[in-house]
This record gives structure tokens, C-alpha cells and sequence, in this order.
């Protein structure tokens, strides 16, 4: 990449020791896998240490024990781990070797997917955007500037786990080879690639593929000598019907066992069908089958980090962005507590354990709190963010001006006339149209909106506040999902000229100057609030119109009125007896709550 350092620094990375002499084996003989030679069912629930914090990931790995799993399935995030090229970041909640050596200590085997695409309703699918400053760039391809930055961050992320492998006394027993591949093409030459760089980064446990059971995807997505695992939500005899038609004699694993879904916003909230499910895992345990609940535990899309599909909108093909929560109806919620379905997963799975095998209790539930009302009294003009602006003729894109996330302002004058129809070629994702702070119009991607009529006065510059609601995580149309403006901006037919663009990532909010005087427009509302006792809670946004949430500097993620999710998780371990404090940044001005309370339970409804 252009913009790639020679000097790569690495963040938390991974301390030299000794090798430990291996104290178990895992290999596949057969039609089976095996860990010291015996046949080995492999029960594996999906988490992401990037979607919980950190202090909670002993007890979901405790919780996923006392459910009857054995393994923990993770995936990691290209993003997250280098936000620009060459800078690594493998401290705190992205400590994936502190995760790892965890769920050794708490007896899980490990399942690692590196990528370097992950899917997952994570934006862009994991992929950081700055791969965009080479624009033409085709990732997931055999082009040489993908490769190159791609084979960077695994040969980094991977130094954190080649020490922890079954080879060398950790508990990874297997590693996946990018991810469900055949969904999106059929490139052998670049498949081999990821491998290679998988192996060059010292990887020497058993590596696999992961797709869906039809035959473009397992044709496109595996490799010969590669096992290969199937996805699937449904009843698994169909599934594998259709794998036993492309391969067999090996052993058989549902790779991702969807028992819940997500939601995007505007939609209902999801759920999954127990009965399918729990007949399902019946059924593949009574057959030996291996499987991966995903997800066992899902976490929350922090701050903005949520993806996006391209998928049906209101019966038409459009823009799906995902919510905050990722609660995936999982049998541990989002605040790892555990679910009624948690207690039918443990009993179906504590029919097939192994002789001599038990399943330990649950620990005790972590405390949940509800927080009196807190007023929100003072308030700070998002607009206060603004910086030194970038002057262009015409609008430019985020991956242009080098932003990852948030928002970019983008203004010009008016011209004499009162106004008109404004079109914007194309507002992605929400755009907000202002004149002197007052809300002239909202532009939904979602609804496929492009244009509003607007009454426009000639003394005041026109701004028109774009937000990134996620990039697209899954499919083709994630090869070209950049952000803001994309194109121009028309009024009545005459294109708009003359541009001062202005970044507003929100990551650093320490420029805000609060008062007690209400801001106009998009704002930040600011209160503070003592705690008798701490625990987790959920933030009730109802009443509230559309932003994020900070609390103790965390950025709890995008709330919006319009739902299904009502209410932010936030967690205990980021709350204090005192002193706590609370930002909220809403995007409406007709927005009539300027208060926030804490609820015991999430709220789910779609407006």
C-alpha cells in the first residue's frame, strides 16, 4: 500500500519463551477427528473477544463449559487489529493471546479464524478501509496489494497464536483458511495464498475450510486436501445429504450452527426456533457430528463497528445496516446471562458425553443494576469537533480523506435561490441537511432516498452531515461500499460546488465544550450519576432520536428510534460508584427526552 510503513510496530505483541514440549494430539484418522488418538467430538460455541469485555471472558468461557462445549470457536478482525497500516494493536480487549490462554485455563480447545475476511456483521467484514487508498483494489483476489497487506496482518496476528497450538501445549487444535470463500468466488490460486501465509506465520495445527452446503460453495470454497466444515441453521440432514455428495470418508462438522440470527434496524428482532435446533444438535451428536453454536455468546458491536448487508428492504433490493447489540438470541445474552434456552442445550448435550465425563454448575450470575433517572443538562454542538476543513470543488468519500468511521460534514453556500429539490449522487449512509443548525431534511439509505425538498436562505452556508452506518460485511457488494458523498450534490438540477469537508470520527470527544445553554442541531448531551451499587444495565434510549452513546469514555454503540433495539447493554465492569459520566450525541432536534435511565432488561421494538 502507498501509505504502508517499512516499520511495522506491533502493540502487545506476543513475548519470547521457550517452546512447551506438546502434552496432547489432535489430528483427523479417517472419518474422525481425534485428540490423543481417541475419537473426538468437537462441541464448540462461537465468541469474539472483540465483542465482550475483557474482564467478562472467564465467566462466558465458565458458562460455555457448564452448557456441555468443549471447544471455543473465535474469530478475529483484520480492522480492529490494524486501524492503519502497519500500526498493531493487540492490548486489552484485542489481547487474543491472553483470550486464548484463557479458555485453556478454563479446559476449552481452541478454533481460530484469522481471515483475513471474516464476515460476521462486522464492518466491512473485518477489512480496514484504508485498503481503499489504492482505489481500484480488489480484496479477497490474488491482486498483489491485497496479498501483500493482507500476509502483513497475519503474519502479525498469528505470532500471538502459533506459541498457543496443540503442537506446542496451547489448545488451538485447528485453524480456518479465510472464510465461507465459495459464497463469494472460486479462486484457487488465491485460497492457496492465504494458506501459505497461514503456514509461513509458523501455524502447523490442522487448517480447514468453512462454506455453505451447496455445491457452488463447496466447489469454490475448499481445497482438496483441506477438511472442510458445512454452515447451516436448519435441520442438518439435508446439509450434509448435500456434503456427502461432494465428499466423503471424512469427518463431518457443522462449522456454524445458526440457533439465532441478527437484525438490522427498521426490522423485527430475531429468534431462533429451539425445537429445530435442540433436534438438530440431538441428531448430530447421536451421529458423532462435530458442531460450532454461533453464536454460543454474541456480544456487542461497539461504537462502529456494526456491518451491513445488500439485501430486501421494504420488499425492494437495498441497504441493510445491523444494530448494536448482537445478542443473536444466544443461549448466554449479551450480558452473559443465561438464557431459558441455555438449560435445554446443557440437558440435550449431557445425553452424549463421553463415559466418565460431567458438566460442571454455572457460575453465579453477575450482578444487574437499574440506574435512577439521570438529566442530561448540559450540551455541546457536534459541530464544536469541527477542524481545519479539507476544500475540494466537489464532494469527497471518507476513504479520501483518509476516516474510517463516524462522520464527515460536508458545506457550501447556498446559492441566491430559496431553494428547492436537493439531490445528493450518493448519501451514504444517513444524511442529515442543515442550515445554521436547524434540520432542514433526513436522507435514508435504508429507504433507498436520495433527494428532499428544501427552503433554503441565501446568507447561510448549506451543510449536509453524512454518517457511516457500517460497510457491507457479506456478498459482491462489499468490493465497492465507500462512504459519504460519492458523487455530487445537486439543487433544482445545478450541481453544487465549492466544498469545505469537515472529519467528525467522534473518536476523541475531549474537544467538546459543554454548556448549559441548549446547542442547536446535532449535539452531545452530557450528565453525570452516582451508583450505590455497580452492575450491568441497559441504557433505555426511548425517547431519544438517533446517535451513540458514551459512558466512562466507552462508545457503547448507535441507538434509533426507529429500532428493534431500545435500549444500549451497558456492561458493570465499566461503571464506578462515582463519578460516572454519560455523552450522548443525538442527530435530531425534535428529540423531546434529555434524560436516561437503567433498565434490568433490553428492550426490543420496531417502530
Amino acid at each position: 500500500m502507498n501509505r504502508r510503513k517499512a516499520l511495522t510496530l506491533i502493540a502487545g505483541s506476543p513475548a519470547l519463551a521457550q517452546t512447551p514440549a506438546p502434552s496432547h494430539t489432535f489430528s483427523i484418522q479417517g472419518d474422525r477427528f481425534t485428540l490423543d488418538g481417541k475419537p473426538f467430538v468437537i462441541r464448540s460455541g462461537e465468541m469474539h473477544y472483540a465483542r465482550v469485555p475483557r474482564e467478562y471472558w472467564r465467566d462466558r468461557m465458565r458458562k460455555m463449559r457448564a452448557m456441555g462445549l468443549n471447544t471455543l470457536c473465535m474469530y478475529s478482525f483484520w480492522n480492529a487489529h490494524e486501524p492503519r497500516p502497519g500500526q498493531f494493536d493487540f492490548t486489552g480487549n484485542l489481547d487474543l493471546g491472553a483470550f486464548i490462554r484463557t479458555a485453556q485455563e478454563e479446559g476449552l480447545w481452541v478454533l481460530v479464524r484469522p481471515g483475513p475476511y471474516s464476515c460476521a456483521e462486522w464492518e466491512f467484514g473485518g477489512f480496514p478501509s484504508w485498503l481503499w487508498d489504492a482505489p481500484d483494489i480488489q480484496v479477497r483476489t490474488t491482486d498483489p496489494r491485497f496479498l501483500a497487506a493482507a500476509a502483513g496482518y497475519i503474519k502479525a496476528l498469528l505470532a500471538h497464536v502459533a506459541p498457543l497450538q496443540i503442537t506446542r501445549g496451547g489448545p488451538v487444535i485447528m485453524l480456518q483458511v479465510e472464510n465461507e470463500y465459495g459464497s463469494f468466488g472460486k479462486d484457487k490460486k488465491y485460497l492457496s495464498a492465504i494458506r501459505k501465509m497461514i503456514a509461513d506465520a509458523g501455524i502447523d495445527v490442522t487448517l480447514y475450510t468453512s462454506d455453505g452446503s451447496l455445491p457452488h460453495m463447496l466447489e469454490g470454497g475448499t481445497l482438496p486436501d483441506l477438511p472442510s466444515v458445512v454452515n447451516f441453521g436448519g435441520a442438518p440432514q439435508g446439509e450434509f445429504a448435500n456434503f456427502a455428495k461432494f465428499r466423503q470418508g471424512v469427518p463431518l462438522m457443522c462449522g456454524e450452527y445458526w440457533v439465532g440470527w441478527f437484525d438490522h434496524w427498521g426490522e423485527q428482532h430475531h429468534t431462533g426456533n429451539n425445537e429445530v435446533h435442540l433436534a438438530g444438535i440431538d441428531w448430530m451428536l447421536q451421529r458423532n457430528i462435530s458442531f460450532n453454536l454461533y453464536m454460543v455468546h454474541g456480544g456487542t458491536n461497539w461504537g462502529f463497528m456494526n456491518g451491513a448487508n445488500f439485501g430486501t428492504v421494504k420488499g425492494s433490493k437495498g441497504y441493510e445496516p445491523t444494530i448494536t447489540s448482537y445478542d443473536y438470541d444466544s443461549p448466554i445474552d449479551e450480558a452473559g446471562r443465561l438464557a431459558p434456552k441455555f438449560a435445554l442445550y446443557r440437558d440435550v448435550i449431557g445425553k452424549h458425553l463421553a463415559a466418565g465425563e460431567s458438566l460442571p454448575e454455572p457460575p453465579k450470575p453477575l450482578p444487574v443494576i437499574e440506574v435512577p433517572r439521570i438529566e442530561l443538562k448540559e450540551s455541546a454542538p457536534l459541530m464544536s469537533l469541527m477542524g481545519k476543513p479539507v476544500l475540494s470543488p466537489r464532494p469527497l468519500k471518507f476513504e479520501d480523506l483518509g476516516q474510517n468511521y463516524g462522520f464527515v460534514l460536508y458545506r457550501t453556500q447556498a446559492p441566491a435561490s430559496s431553494g428547492g429539490r436537493l439531490e445528493i449522487t450518493e448519501a451514504r449512509d444517513f444524511a442529515v441537511v442543515l442550515q445554521a443548525g436547524r434540520r432542514l431534511a433526513s436522507i435514508d439509505r435504508r429507504l433507498a432516498q436520495t433527494a428532499a425538498t428544501v427552503s433554503l436562505t441565501s446568507e447561510q452556508p448549506l451543510d449536509i452531515l453524512v454518517e457511516n452506518m457500517g460497510r457491507i460485511n457479506f456478498g459482491p457488494r462489499l468490493l465497492e461500499d465507500r462512504k459519504g458523498i460519492t458523487e455530487k450534490v445537486t439543487l433544482d438540477g445545478r450541481e453544487l460546488n465549492g466544498w469545505e469537508i469537515f472529519r467528525l470520527p467522534c473518536k476523541d470527544l475531549s474537544g467538546l465544550r459543554f454548556s448549559s445553554k441548549p446547542a442547536r442541531g446535532p449535539a452531545f448531551f452530557r450528565g453525570r450519576f452516582n451508583l450505590k451499587q455497580t452492575g450491568d444495565t441497559w441504557l433505555d434510549m426511548r425517547g431519544w432520536g438517533k446517535g451513540n452513546v458514551w459512558v466512562n469514555g466507552h462508545n457503547l454503540g448507535r441507538y434509533w428510534r426507529i429500532g428493534p433495539q431500545q435500549t444500549l447493554y451497558c456492561p458493570g465492569v465499566w461503571l464506578r460508584p462515582r463519578g460516572n459520566e454519560i455523552i450522548v450525541l443525538d442527530l435530531f432536534d425534535d428529540s423531546p427526552a434529555r434524560t436516561v435511565s437503567g433498565l434490568r432488561d433490553p428492550v426490543w421494538a420496531a417502530l
